[in-house]
């Protein structure tokens, strides 16, 4: 079915190579996915991905719908979700932070869904139309309460699509949301892609037990023993969903320490005990570095080019680059920190994954800032070396 479908969308979406921006990318990766409900309110930068997904989508046999509001958009998906859609929404920082609450209401319910982020500067309205890294930090510890995120961090437009259908991958494997963090420079970037002739994915786990044998908030039983199996509305199986603390069955259970205890810690694990696997890194330069660039997203595009003038100057410098930005990688930035005298960390914030970074290092780490709208250029990260 999957095949059929692949090539009904590789129609849809026309030849092979194409350039396009960030924008149209995430609808193209979510297209390649399965992704058959889209969601949603339009925000500056993030518009495009909706309008395109009105246009696409039906085309496949998808529903697209305008809600009308961010919260609502969020709702929209989840509801999606539990019927067995592969489910999305866009949005950019004040949207994001509007949803942070049906956000929550995710990871509660382990709903497998997918957030596309075009950043722009904040806080508030901030700049609409220029582009930033503001929101890393709310998208680990946004919605309140204990919760662990998968948040993808891509630096090109063909990245961008490809960390799309990942991302589509991953909320179903872990049945949590997934974020990719685009910005609205890559948002609005235009650059080559290819669109892949073939595309892994992930098909959603649904219980072999009968109906009433069926806990539909327990350990799994397929390869992540910590995630549930996932049994859609309509299909046969009873399923309590809440947003309340519950008990395996799903039934609240507010006033039991060990239920919630239970319940949280399984739902984090579930994540934290891949981290390794889930780390993406991409290196260069760095066996011999003395200085190591790390960043991501649009600011690991001028780090590529501060790197690139170091060497030309014969500094020791090496490159980092975070493509999985949550789970944080604890044990690559500790291992990397051990054998370089000095980090700095590029990123369009004040410094949201500079205190990570700082936290697992085991060396010198001073901060490479810029915001307001405008990229780093090499030379203003350098000027830390």
């Amino acid at each position: 079915m999957m095949t059929d479908y692949l090539e009904k969308v590789k129609k849809v979406l026309g030849p092979k190579k194409q350039f396009i921006h960030g924008d149209t990318a995430v609808c193209y990766g979510a297209l390649l996915a399965g992704c058959n409900f889209f969601g949603g309110y339009p925000i500056t930068p993030a518009s495009e991905i909706a309008e395109m997904m009105a246009k696409l989508l039906p085309k496949v046999e998808g529903v697209v719908i305008q809600m009308e509001d961010e919260l609502a958009g969020m709702a929209s998906i989840i509801g999606a979700s539990w019927t067995g859609a592969r489910a999305m929404t866009a949005t950019s920082g004040p949207g994001f932070s509007l949803m942070q609450e049906n956000i929550g209401y995710a990871f509660m319910t382990e709903t497998p869904v997918v957030l596309a982020n075009v950043q722009r500067s904040g806080p508030s309205t901030g700049q609409p139309t220029l582009g930033a890294e503001g929101d890393m930090m709310q998208a680990r510890y946004g919605s309140h309460g204990d919760y662990q995120s998968i948040t993808l961090s891509p630096n090109t437009i063909q990245e961008t699509m490809e960390f799309t259908i990942k991302a589509f991958n991953l909320a179903e494997e872990y049945r949590c949301p997934v974020f990719v963090m685009t910005s609205a420079d890559i948002g609005h970037m235009r650059e080559m892609v290819t669109i892949p002739d073939e595309v892994d994915i992930f098909e959603r786990k649904k219980p072999k037990v009968p109906p009433e044998e069926y806990v539909p908030f327990g350990k799994g039983q397929y390869g992540k023993k910590k995630v549930p199996e996932f049994a859609p509305f309509g299909t046969g199986y009873k399923t309590y969903v809440t947003g309340l603390t519950h008990n395996e069955h799903g039934f609240p259970a507010t006033d039991d320490q060990q239920d919630h205890d239970k319940l949280i810690r399984r739902q984090i694990e579930k994540v934290t005990d891949d981290r390794e696997k889930l780390t993406d890194i991409e290196q260069r330069n760095m066996d011999d570095a003395d200085v190591a660039l790390v960043s991501y997203g649009l600011a690991s595009r001028s780090a590529l080019g501060a790197l690139k003038v170091a060497r030309d100057r014969g500094e020791k410098v090496g490159y980092f680059r975070l493509k999985t930005i949550w789970p944080f990688p604890i044990k690559a930035i500790n291992e990397m920190s051990q054998k370089v005298d000095k980090i700095i960390v590029a990123e369009m914030n004040t410094g949201q994954i500079y205190h990570k970074v700082k936290e697992y290092a085991d060396c010198e780490v001073v901060l490479s800032s810029k915001i307001g709208g405008e990229v780093h250029t090499p030379n203003e990260i350098l000027a830390e070396v």
